[in-house]
């Protein structure tokens, strides 16, 4: 399994640095911005599949494709036989599947100035999950994923450029979501390890030209071929099997990677204390030193985040997930010492 090195900036946000994964439950766009730009110290452009099924992961990607039409509610009508990854792709950011994306370039400069020098992170379907997509949607493997490669990194350099003219001067982060990337060593899954991994690779690398690349594949999945993929930022969940693939984790931030960690759960009941989730952080953390990482290391290239997208929660709650989150990102950065890292501090 080869693994590609990513090029990683000197600049990265400061440790325990906030910012969102996934979707938002907001119906009004301009609330969801507003929330983003409020409630992350990163602010994530925000993703509303609530307020429209266009906006879902898949469909964004869809739109302007040769031989797919997208409804206006949503509905996704796909012609196998005119898919043709050789026919130029357009992104309309007028589109309904872009509406959050567009009301943030819209009114990100006004809130945060035209030369804000800051973070900004935004998210979009890889290429594997994409492929798989449009394998289900009747579309031959070959020209599933040729087509979704090309789809992919079309769309990334059109959005990187959209951000660049509306804030010139900020530093982007862009996090490939691939969900289906956790069934990789599954039997059955259509395509080899080495193919997927090159990818997500290539989307990866496409990114990195201007911006800071990351890799969300939706739970633990294999860390190694995450890994492998090259990004700079791997986002994780915090759960106790991650200490498994400490040896991996620790080169993979030697070489100057951080780590993403999603340390609220956003399924099933929803906490309204950081207690209990940053004594599960520091309890991975501790078990992490123990074999063999620098605690100062952990603290300095750590981001906090949610574990997984709010769109199936409400706003109420997704204010409540980031006020935990927020919290969490101010004690990472007032951890101190190594000595502190232990259970319950």
């Amino acid at each position: 399994m080869g693994k590609r090195i990513a090029m990683i900036p000197a600049a990265a946000p400061p440790g325990g640095a906030t910012t969102g994964i996934g979707g938002l439950p907001h119906l009004d766009a301009a609330h969801a911005v507003t929330f983003a730009l409020r409630n992350m110290e990163v602010p994530a452009i925000p993703r509303l599949s609530r307020r429209s099924p266009a906006e879902g992961a898949i469909a964004q990607a869809m739109v302007g494709m040769h031989g797919i039409t997208i409804g206006q509610y949503g509905s996704i009508s796909v012609h196998p036989e005119q898919i043709d990854s050789l026919v130029p792709l357009s992104t309309d950011l007028h589109h309904d599947a872009l509406v959050g994306f567009r009301t943030f370039l819209d009114l990100a400069p006004h809130e945060l100035g035209r030369d804000h020098g800051g973070w900004v992170k935004w998210q979009f379907v890889g290429p594997v999950t994409f492929g798989l997509a449009l394998m289900r949607a009747g579309v031959p493997m070959s020209e599933a994923f040729s087509a979704a490669v090309r789809a992919i990194r079309t769309r990334l350099q059109h959005l990187l450029d959209a951000v660049e003219t509306a804030l010139p001067r900020c530093r982007q982060i862009v996090v490939i979501e691939e969900p289906s990337f956790g069934d990789l060593l599954q039997p059955g899954f259509p395509i080899a390890p080495d193919t997927a991994i090159d990818l997500v690779s290539g989307a990866l690398a496409a990114i990195e030209t201007t911006a800071i690349s990351g890799l969300h594949c939706c739970g633990a999945g294999d860390i190694p071929s995450q890994l492998a993929t090259g990004p700079a930022i791997i986002s994780l969940p915090v759960k106790p099997e991650i200490a498994d693939a400490a040896g991996y984790l620790i080169r993979f931030m030697e070489s100057g990677g951080h780590i993403a960690w999603g340390v609220v759960p956003t399924a099933g009941p929803i906490t309204t204390s950081a207690e209990r989730p940053w004594r599960q952080l520091c309890a991975l953390w501790c078990d992490l030193v123990q074999r063999g990482a620098d605690p100062a290391m952990l603290r300095t290239q750590a981001i906090v985040t949610p574990e997984c997208g709010l769109a199936g929660h409400t706003p109420a709650v997704a204010q409540r997930v980031h006020a935990v989150v927020a919290e969490i990102g101010r004690r990472v950065r007032d951890q101190s010492t190594a000595t502190r890292w232990v259970l319950g501090a």
